[in-house]
């Protein structure tokens, strides 16, 4: 027998939060239940749901048009990171995703998680370099990092 059931959560291999799937109904009882993962799909929790849906889609909206925002204003910053260099331009040490999100926000009070910068390898020498940051899922953003003999 299967039960139609509303995941709360996303589960691995089952679907996303807010899916209505079939499944067992000892599944059910003996593991999604007990863990919140999921409801009965009553009518009182299906409009529930859909009212829920409403929302989680305004707010993705409203993130993701903040994020291009941002975006837009980043590919004009040009952060500038002093860095100890020898006679032929390479750095002592690196300039790497912690120093830029550090200048980042004192220079332009923009805040970002470490792992919103997407660096390849640290910046090993002085010039001008292009560094992606991922601002959202589908909004992604520049900007130019110079590194500058200190």
């Amino acid at each position: 027998m299967s039960k139609q059931i509303i995941l709360l959560k996303a589960v691995e291999g089952l679907g996303r939060e807010g899916d209505v799937v079939a499944v067992a109904e000892g599944y059910a009882r003996n593991y999604l239940f007990p863990r919140r993962l999921a409801t009965v799909a009553t009518d009182a929790a299906t409009r529930r749901l859909a009212k829920l849906r409403r929302e989680r889609e305004e707010r993705e909206r409203r993130d993701k048009s903040a994020a291009a925002e941002l975006a837009n204003r980043m590919n004009s910053i040009q952060l500038t990171i002093p860095a100890k260099a020898s006679a032929d331009d390479r750095l002592y040490g690196s300039v790497g995703v912690g120093e830029i999100v550090a200048a980042l926000e004192r220079q332009e009070d923009i805040r970002l998680d470490r792992r919103q910068v997407l660096l390849a390898a640290p910046l090993r020498e002085v010039g001008i370099f292009k560094v992606e940051v991922q601002l959202h899922p589908e909004v992604t953003g520049s900007l130019a990092v110079w590194v500058v003999r200190e």
